[in-house]
């Protein structure tokens, strides 16, 4: 077995009591925030939970996926700078469909995808964002679950909610599904990492140039 699956493992093993002991106090599902829909965000099926999380033209000749880690540093920073780039110039002229896919290397961050597939689907996106911008305090604090919680509430999730989120084991294995198949498939081991049109691999954050080579060779 190799080392991802065994963390995968250990994640999905490890006992929920001390978190939820962790979070008394922290307030009630009728707790609203910015529009992500308290109720509806821990209410959805599992199937439409796990479904692709895609932006862009569904008919793009170019698809890109990103294998990422909320807990991840090089992540954030793709997001909060090469991303951007790449939104502007290929997915909102309709040229790419950008596909985000759970990879998480952490304990605590699969919590946290969790967390973003359990808000309503155009929530996502905002939720990324937030998980990303606060991702330092969440990740270094000594309980980083709460720091999650607190980050749930912002959504309209209260305690109980949350608590349903990451004690939901079909949901957390089928996140380690989509990881695992990245592992299998395309021997994604190290985020981010970025596949093109199912075949080119791009690992790490190597700037927009970088991508901007591969993705015109595809355009020409």
């Amino acid at each position: 077995m190799s080392a991802f699956n065994m963390r995968r493992r250990d994640v999905l093993m490890g006992g929920s009591a001390g978190i939820i002991l962790g979070l008394t106090g922290f307030g009630s599902d009728q707790n609203m925030g910015l529009g992500f829909g308290g109720k509806q965000a821990h209410a959805a099926d599992l199937e439409a939970a796990l479904a692709p999380r895609t932006i862009g033209n569904p008919d793009a000749p170019i698809r890109m996926a990103e294998y990422f880690s909320l807990s991840c540093s090089h992540c954030a920073n793709f997001h909060n700078g090469t991303f951007k780039q790449i939104k502007k110039e290929w997915i909102d002229t309709g040229k790419m469909l950008f596909e985000y896919r759970d990879f998480p290397l952490q304990g605590p961050a699969i919590y946290a995808h969790a967390l973003a597939r359990s808000v309503p689907v155009a929530a996502y996106d905002g939720m990324l964002d937030i998980l990303f911008k606060q991702q330092k305090k969440w990740t270094t604090a000594p309980d980083p679950v709460t720091e999650l919680a607190k980050i749930a509430r912002i959504a309209g999730i209260g305690n109980d909610a949350f608590v349903e989120i990451i004690q939901n084991r079909p949901l957390l294995e089928g996140i380690v599904a989509i990881a695992q198949e990245g592992y299998s498939t395309y021997q994604i081991n190290s985020t981010p990492s970025f596949v093109i049109n199912n075949k080119t691999v791009i690992r790490g954050d190597r700037g927009y140039d970088a991508f901007l080579a591969e993705l015109n060779k595809l355009a020409a």
